[in-house]
């Protein structure tokens, strides 16, 4: 991993989630967001079935808790792995569709197994037991109002870690407005330029509108990644963008919107870590890795923007116990 520029700044502040609860705000977001499953519109796609009936949308998930793995995760970005690692909840079930998704067993065929809140919940408090430095959901979206529930429960269990919310970034604003004071660090991706990019290796073409929309809602809220005197984060955003081959990623127009619009203080984590997986060894170009001129040229476009906070680096994947 190719470290950048780290900025140091000091923090011991408590989670957001921790002054909602106090005022009982916490409890009643989670009981909104609930509601919100009588007629899903949690992403983009508003697919309005009712999942507390249990009917299940594009995200083939109802109202219960679908998780693949919780565990602990050390290779994230150094501000969020740390030395004790991040504690990852890898949620099955996906409102994209990505023809290259490398998690596609969990993503799309719905591996996992169903967790009550209070199991969750228990074992978010033994991965704070086993020292890790955050909570991180992975691909969250569509399973918050489930993960609130166990959030309410750990909350007054004593969970004092910070919330990371990665995501695809196919998001609606309305709801990344809603988990305001919940999450406190925001791992957006910024996965496409052009719609057509989006509609061939995603299915939407609507993702490049949706995911700037909800990325300026994030930045809003939460400002550039903020770290302690440790190195870790406690706040923020930290974008993540994944180049792929054939020029598919459109990544000099990606880190170009993510400077005009957030400035040079933002944090981007380029990745180069694609492999061909799922449908994608059928689909010239993304039946190829990216050369090492795409990657070279990704990072000359980083440097001449000047983007200088974040990491271009090579993540592995990890799995664990539900």
């Amino acid at each position: 991993m190719l470290s950048l520029t780290v900025p140091d700044v000091s923090s011991s502040q408590a989670p957001g989630y921790w002054v909602l609860r106090r005022r009982g705000e916490l409890r009643r977001r989670a009981a909104a967001f609930r509601e919100m499953l009588r007629s899903c519109e949690l992403c983009p796609r508003r697919c309005r079935v009712d999942r507390l009936a249990g009917r299940t949308g594009f995200c083939r998930t109802d109202a219960r808790l679908l998780v693949a793995a919780v565990s602990v995760h050390p290779w994230e970005e150094p501000p969020l792995a740390g030395t004790g690692g991040s504690g990852t909840v890898f949620f099955s079930g996906c409102t994209l569709s990505c023809v290259y998704c490398q998690n596609y067993p969990i993503s799309q065929m719905g591996v996992g197994r169903i967790l009550t809140p209070e199991e969750l919940a228990e074992r978010m408090l033994r991965l704070q037991r086993r020292g890790v430095h955050n909570i991180n959901l992975v691909t969250p979206t569509h399973q918050i109002p489930q993960f609130l529930e166990a959030l309410v429960i750990a909350a007054e269990e004593g969970l004092r870690l910070p919330i990371v919310y990665n995501t695809s970034g196919y998001e609606r604003v309305h709801v990344i407005r809603m988990l305001e004071g919940i999450v406190d660090i925001y791992l957006p991706d910024i996965k496409f330029a052009s719609p057509e990019a989006a509609r061939f290796c995603c299915g939407r073409s609507d993702y490049v509108l949706q995911n700037r929309r909800a990325l300026l809602a994030m930045w809003r809220q939460a400002g550039p990644l903020r770290v302690n005197g440790e190195g870790l984060a406690d706040r923020g955003m930290l974008v993540r963008h994944l180049v792929l081959p054939g020029g598919l990623s459109g990544t000099p127009e990606c880190l170009a919107f993510l400077r005009r619009a957030l400035g040079k203080s933002a944090w981007v984590s380029l990745m180069d870590q694609y492999f061909p997986a799922y449908k994608a060894h059928r689909m010239p170009p993304l039946d190829r890795r990216a050369s090492e001129e795409e990657i070279r040229a990704a990072l000359e476009a980083l440097w001449r923007l000047g983007l200088r906070n974040g990491f271009a680096q090579e993540t592995c994947p990890c799995g664990g116990e539900p």
